[in-house]
């Protein structure tokens, strides 16, 4: 293990866009199979927005970073239209320019996109930063895929060195991290947290909430919901979450305010995942649909077995696909059943 994996492994920063895979061990394997590096600025889940700040405002410092994580080539993957893009370009970085889809910006995907293929996951057998390939056999270089916080916080840890990055957050979750504000605050935006905050003061350090609230939707698509009285003493971190059922995944916040349906905004989100496949994998072109579809027929005037096709067909969900986006559906549906019970007509 090289000394930079070393001191990355010593602080424990763990990937900042939701998967939360220990940062030195995919380094390492980098290292070992001379991978290429692609920094992930897509913000690929609905409303997110840290990565597009961290390239605004510390774009040196990524690139720095990045130079220091492999010897190979460097691209920095960002929405083609984006604002990120258009400042990575004029900045003259080597770029990925990456379709507004959502499954587009998964790893695999990005590594077949950057190698002439389609934006679409790839079947994985082995991790992408050792090699893979498509599913007609051709080959993926080593490809090392880390988001745009992960790389800047790589860099701070080189820098600055680990004793610092484990002066914030808890000894189980340790360093500085970045949060989405996304709506229902005073002032929306991306704000400085570490794990261990109350996710109470997270809402301060945005104004608080404009109202009386509900439910905090949590990561998007593959996040969930907690609601208002649990946000009270929940604390932000994957143990303080945790009893709730929910991760701090990629690190949105929306406010779904007191006396609003909030099966208007599943739904709504169910309908756009709904039309995100890729368009390989059966749950993924079929079961995410069908969903969509039960849930329609639970709240209609004639319901019946439509809960039992329900829950179902969410068990046949998970752990499936080449990209486990139908598992985060599966789990923001269950999540919202849980803490909404289930949706009446509109």
């Amino acid at each position: 293990m090289s000394a930079i994996a070393e001191l990355l492994t010593a602080a424990g920063l763990t990937g900042r866009g939701g998967g939360d895979f220990p940062t030195g061990a995919k380094v390492e394997l980098a290292e070992r199979h001379d991978a290429e590096l692609i920094v992930n600025a897509c913000d690929g889940e609905p409303g997110a927005a840290k990565d597009g700040w961290v390239i605004t405002h510390h774009l040196p410092e990524v690139l720095d970073g990045a130079r220091r994580l492999t010897r190979r080539r460097i691209r920095v993957a960002a929405h083609r239209g984006s604002r990120t893009l258009a400042t990575l370009r004029a900045a003259g970085v080597d770029t990925v320019s990456v379709p507004r889809r959502y499954v587009s910006s998964e790893e695999s995907a990005l590594t077949r996109l950057a190698h002439g293929g389609p934006a679409r996951p790839v079947m994985r057998y082995r991790p992408v930063t050792a090699g893979s390939r498509t599913k007609q056999g051709r080959p993926l270089p080593p490809t090392l895929v880390l988001n745009a916080e992960t790389v800047w916080r790589a860099q701070q840890i080189i820098e600055r060195g680990p004793a610092w990055f484990r002066s914030f957050g808890t000894a189980r979750e340790p360093g500085p991290r970045l949060v989405t504000l996304v709506d229902g605050v005073a002032a929306p935006g991306t704000y400085p947290v570490e794990a261990g905050m109350p996710v109470r003061e997270i809402l301060g350090l945005a104004g608080g909430c404009t109202g009386s609230a509900r439910a905090l939707w949590i990561s998007g698509l593959s996040g969930g919901f907690l609601r208002a009285e649990d946000a009270e003493t929940a604390t932000w971190s994957r143990v303080g979450l945790r009893p709730y059922g929910i991760r701090p995944g990629a690190g949105t916040v929306s406010v779904l305010a007191a006396g609003s349906d909030p099966w208007v905004r599943v739904r709504a989100a169910l309908t756009y995942a709904a039309g995100e496949s890729a368009g390989q994998c059966g749950p993924c072109m079929f079961g995410v649909p069908a969903v969509r579809d039960d849930l329609e027929q639970l709240a209609s005037p004639e319901p019946e077995g439509a809960n039992e096709r329900l829950r179902r067909h969410l068990s046949q969900l998970t752990g499936r696909g080449a990209c486990h986006f139908p598992d985060g559906i599966a789990g923001l549906l269950t999540s919202a059943l849980e803490v909404f019970g289930p949706p009446t007509l509109p």
